[in-house]
């Protein structure tokens, strides 16, 4: 097969490739590789011709012993993975990792212990070995997403914090500041209203031409939108604060907002709702009715205010990541895991999956298909698109 851009998504250790077929809005899987853990993230190489993955064993709850960074080589015309130098240890459970712009570092968050390595990408694309980070960094608490920005010389690192629970207090959420040179961190500031507590980022993401940061708040299903300044510093205080949720009078226990991308024309931004939260019914545990679904946002253009226009059912439960096609044409989303659902009086299945959309000329999603998943191995827990190079 020949193609300009593929799907990956991952069930536990499992990862598999899906050609994508943008005009018939279809998936086809083409195969499977096996990590040495459940797989947690996944970023490309700038070059596209490399893949890193991080797994681990652990979980909410869970420490676990293995935790590894894993390179592979993305095949140019097909987009199948194979294995790329030695796999690199990592010092606890990680959640997500990137690659710097200049394609020179691997940087990797971790949310308990809040923390973020640095390692070294070796000239042929392998992982190399961890750079020491002279002085003590500003992690905040519970991390989720690390980023450098489109310039490269700040990173930014989303602290999520926690909401209260069990008589603990409510942990504050930021979003930590470093500058960035030649691999090495160094605290600039933490970004947060107030004290940050009532503030719980998950994720962002850069608007491609515009200095703008489009920004998650999972724990208050939120979009904030914070200026990027020429530094590479974030403004001090949001330019827009947006609910994401179809009904945000209605908001159900376990309710977060989730992954977030800015479409690549920069007109709209696209944030899923999540949540998988139980209630009892019938002696049963069931979904809570909770939303689950893709907020779509148009974006003004001299402002970058967005205005929330869609929210486009899931058909899944717990939308964890989705990938937009570099076309802009087609959306692919993935749901975590099946969970019994209550219609009335009748109870189902509401099965884990793939969920394909096409994308309107205004943003708006049109549904296609859902492609049913298998979670017998683990979790869906990562997915997205990548551009072949």
């Amino acid at each position: 097969m020949t193609a300009t851009a593929v799907f990956y998504a991952s069930t536990g250790p499992e990862l598999s490739l899906f050609e994508v077929d943008v005009a018939g809005a279809a998936l086809e899987k083409r195969g499977t590789v096996t990590l040495p853990a459940n797989v947690q993230y996944a970023w490309p190489h700038p070059s596209k011709r490399y893949l890193y993955v991080v797994s681990s064993d652990g979980g909410p709850g869970l420490a676990g012993t293995t935790h590894l960074a894993t390179a592979f080589r993305i095949d140019p015309l097909s987009g199948a993975l194979q294995l790329h130098g030695e796999p690199q240890s990592l010092p606890s459970r990680p959640i997500h990792t990137s690659v710097d712009r200049s394609g020179g570092y691997l940087l990797t968050a971790y949310n308990d212990p809040s923390n973020v390595t640095v390692h070294r990408i070796n000239g042929d694309g392998s992982i190399g070995e961890a750079v020491s980070q002279p002085g003590l960094l500003d992690t905040g608490i519970y991390a989720h997403q690390i980023r450098t920005t489109p310039g490269n010389e700040t990173a930014i690192l989303v602290a999520r914090g926690n909401n209260p629970a069990g008589g603990k207090p409510e942990d504050p959420g930021a979003l930590k500041v470093f500058a960035f040179k030649r691999g090495v961190l160094t605290n600039l500031a933490s970004v947060a209203p107030g004290t940050g507590l009532g503030f719980g980022p998950r994720h962002l993401d850069f608007h491609p031409t515009q200095p703008w940061v489009y920004v998650s708040i999972e724990r208050q299903n939120k979009l904030y939108v914070y200026e990027l300044q020429s530094d590479g510093a974030l403004g001090r205080d949001p330019l827009f604060i947006k609910d994401t949720l179809a009904e945000p009078a209605n908001v159900k226990p376990g309710q977060g907002a989730g992954a977030i991308h800015v479409h690549p024309d920069g007109r709209f931004v696209y944030l899923t709702n999540r949540n998988q939260n139980e209630v009892e019914f019938q002696g049963m545990k069931v979904f809570n009715g909770g939303e689950n679904n893709v907020a779509v946002f148009s974006l003004d253009a001299k402002t970058g205010k967005p205005s929330l226009i869609q929210t486009a059912q899931g058909h899944g439960i717990h939308l964890r990541t989705f990938g937009i096609d570099p076309s802009g044409r087609l959306l692919v989303a993935a749901s975590i895991r099946p969970l019994a659902v209550r219609d009335g009086d009748t109870m189902g299945t509401l099965t884990a999956g793939i969920m394909v959309y096409r994308i309107a000329g205004d943003g708006t999603l049109a549904f296609v298909r859902k492609c049913d998943v298998d979670t017998v191995r683990g979790q869906q827990f990562w997915s997205g698109i990548v551009t072949l190079s």
